[in-house]
């Protein structure tokens, strides 16, 4: 579902009604509910599905004049009353782990089953579940916040199966998003993903939020984390702030994983591509033509429409350099024995078609790398769209120095050479004119 998800506490319906009759709302759930309804007249249907909701709840919440919040009567004669307070805050440290609590509450004095315990955690633990599920969409302001994740896809590069990482930012408001294809998700691809993001939409977003990838952070034991300190130079390099999901709660980026759905959905299935160039080519067209200018399903309006009102929001980058980091990017050799960097093309030995190399850009020279070894070594285009090949790197070149060797080694071979003349006595040529003097 698209959204964050907001809200602690949930609602459950009155009581006599089990979970299996209902489903537990939360109030601001509620609320939308009923404003759809009655202030812009969608359909129960509608509304059931927007929210992803069942109708029979749709149409109970519409009949409720106000949210009833769930209370469970209290039962002083069970042996777990004196407790009940400390299971209350405890359970959901212990991740409403019965078995835990049953532990502890044996050392506090309890007397009780293990089974008590368990029904008593069963309905929190309910409740927990089923307020994950109830999730609102999170609207941002123009130009507040950027949602990124990855994708994996299997493409066709002509007959060839390769899986594609898909990088893809979404603005939270627009709903605009940037798609780019890499081989992997390290954080070369991770940094130049985001620099060709910025230079597609002209600018981004104060902050941007993650699902806690460990090529930028990893956990420091105490429910905190530790930042990658390139991604987070990066970070301060273009100004904005990164944001993290909660541990176990990826659905709150919601916006950008419907995006990497669509993308999916609507732009691969069919399509084949010779290399990662062209790859990039169609999305563009495929981007600027479809996606951009859809009718949303969430804003019902186009991204490209909504993005003329947060792109003046944004944080410019027009002017400012790229945030070079010299480290390697896998590319595959298509059949014309060529890589691409930054949309420009450089050549590597024709023997390499299909293989997967590195390519590494330091001190204006582009140096591309197979299975450690140099290949490649180019100057570095300073504009777009450029192309250099080495004549070395073509088979053309092999063929005619194959040529060039055959036709030598023949000419050596009959080539004439020092004539030598045998030596011989005068008396056989006087011998052989004796014997053809008649002819």
């Amino acid at each position: 579902m698209e959204g964050n998800v907001v809200g602690t506490c949930a609602i459950l319906p009155p009581e006599g009604w089990s979970l299996v009759e209902g489903e537990m709302i939360q109030e601001d759930r509620w609320k939308e509910i009923r404003r759809l309804h009655e202030e812009e007249g969608v359909a129960i249907a509608e509304i059931a599905r927007r929210l992803e909701l069942d109708r029979k709840t749709v149409r109970r919440c519409l009949r409720e004049p106000f949210c009833r919040r769930y209370q469970r009567a209290p039962r002083p004669d069970t042996v777990l009353a004196p407790f009940a307070e400390y299971v209350r805050e405890r359970a959901p440290e212990v991740q409403y782990s019965a078995q835990i609590l049953f532990q502890e509450l044996r050392r506090r004095g309890y007397r009780g089953s293990y089974e008590t315990v368990k029904r008593s955690v069963r309905p929190m633990r309910a409740v927990e579940a089923l307020a994950e599920r109830a999730a609102l969409r999170f609207e941002t302001a123009p130009g507040e916040q950027s949602q990124v994740d990855w994708g994996t896809a299997r493409v066709l590069f002509r007959n060839q199966s390769v899986v594609l990482r898909w990088f893809v930012l979404t603005l939270g408001f627009s709903r605009r998003s940037f798609y780019e294809p890499a081989l992997n998700e390290r954080l070369p691809q991770f940094l130049d993903a985001h620099e060709r993001a910025f230079d597609h939409l002209g600018g981004h977003t104060r902050e941007h939020l993650y699902d806690r990838p460990r090529t930028i952070c990893a956990p420091d034991g105490a429910g905190s984390v530790i930042w990658n300190p390139t991604f987070r130079s990066f970070a301060d390099y273009w100004g904005f702030e990164p944001r993290l999901c909660r541990p176990y709660r990826a659905r709150t980026k919601g916006k950008v994983e419907s995006g990497v759905k669509y993308l999916k959905r609507n732009f691969l299935p069919g399509r084949r591509f010779t290399d990662l160039e062209d790859v990039r080519e169609q999305l563009t067209q495929w981007n600027t033509e479809v996606a951009d200018a859809r009718l949303h399903g969430t804003t019902h309006e186009r991204p490209i429409d909504r993005f003329d009102r947060e792109q003046s929001h944004l944080m410019p980058v027009a002017s400012r350099p790229g945030f070079r980091l010299e480290a390697r990017f896998a590319r595959i050799v298509a059949d014309d024995f060529l890589v691409s960097l930054d949309t420009n093309r450089y050549s590597v030995p024709f023997r390499l078609i299909g293989r997967t190399v590195e390519v590494e850009r330091r001190d204006g020279a582009v140096r591309i790398f197979h299975e450690g070894r140099l290949v490649a070594d180019h100057p570095e285009f300073d504009g777009k769209h450029q192309l250099r090949i080495l004549p070395e790197h073509a088979p053309g070149a092999i063929a005619r120095n194959a040529r060039h060797r055959r036709s030598t080694l023949t000419a050596r071979r009959t080539e004439p050479g020092p004539l030598e003349v045998e030596v011989r006595d005068l008396s056989t040529y006087e011998a052989l004119l004796g014997t053809g003097g008649t002819r």
